[in-house]
């Protein structure tokens, strides 16, 4: 694998005002990178980034948020996200679930629809989507940000066979528990007192930063504390008892 730089490229970030967006935007900067940060709020002032005040989930605002980086992207990170905070669907209300359906999905499909003729344009690109560790298991304590980060998954992996062949790779990175705002000072605290280890945002930035430089695609990179990212297994599924073979069409490498 021969790496690609990221040096003179132009790099976006959404939810980049902090947390594991903010760690990928500085990371970019110090490869070379141009950044553009897309957020609803500006980040540090020390950030040397060219930053867009935009809601990401909104399909209109992203035709301008392109036009704001230069009309070119090389390389997205999209990132930005929210939790309900809640396991209990008895109180799940309307706002928190369209709320969370917006940020989480619609600003990841809004996001690649929108970056992919810019990088088409420059013969290729790399998309970088945050899931999360509740995109690949039963993650109770918050079901609903579980069903987002599953629908991330499986949008990357169906959408990577279909822009290999403009030069696009397009993976998740998949951490588990990261010590950024989302996680909440109380569920920080609980876990520092159990002695549980936090996942530092740098290094999920250093994730997504060798799925923006290598040639893998269509990939889940599962992200836990101490080790190094690591390509998520899936299993093929059962097929038909038949012996007949499905049209090539609907062909999938994942059924057995």
């Amino acid at each position: 694998m021969v790496a690609r730089s990221l040096d003179g490229k132009v790099a976006l970030v959404t939810g980049g005002a902090s947390g594991i967006g903010l760690a990928t935007a500085r990371r970019l900067l110090r490869a070379g990178a141009r950044v553009v940060v897309v957020d609803v709020q500006p980040p540090p002032g020390d950030a040397d980034v060219t930053f867009v005040h935009a809601d990401v989930a909104e399909p209109r605002e992203w035709p301008r948020i392109v036009d704001e980086a230069g009309g070119g992207v090389d390389v997205a990170h999209l990132n930005a996200g929210v939790t309900t905070g809640s396991n209990t669907l008895d109180d799940l209300t309307d706002e928190q679930y369209r709320r969370i359906l917006r940020v989480n999905v619609d600003g990841v499909v809004f996001g690649a629809r929108a970056v992919v003729p810019a990088m088409r344009a420059r013969g290729g690109g790399a998309i970088v989507a945050t899931a999360s560790l509740a995109g690949l298991i039963a993650f109770s304590p918050d079901p609903i940000y579980t069903l987002t980060k599953h629908a991330v998954v499986g949008f990357v992996r169906a959408t990577a066979p279909v822009l290999q062949a403009d030069g696009i790779t397009v993976n998740a990175v998949c951490p588990g528990l990261v010590d950024t705002p989302l996680l909440g000072a109380e569920a920080k605290t609980a876990l520092d007192a159990a002695g549980f280890a936090l996942i530092d945002p740098d290094a999920i930035a250093a994730a997504v930063e060798q799925c923006m430089t290598g040639d893998a695609t269509g990939q889940a990179y599962v992200c836990q504390a101490g080790r190094e990212p690591t390509p998520y297994r899936f299993s093929g599924v059962p097929g038909p008892a038949s012996h007949q073979r499905p049209p090539a069409a609907l062909a999938d490498p994942n059924v057995l």
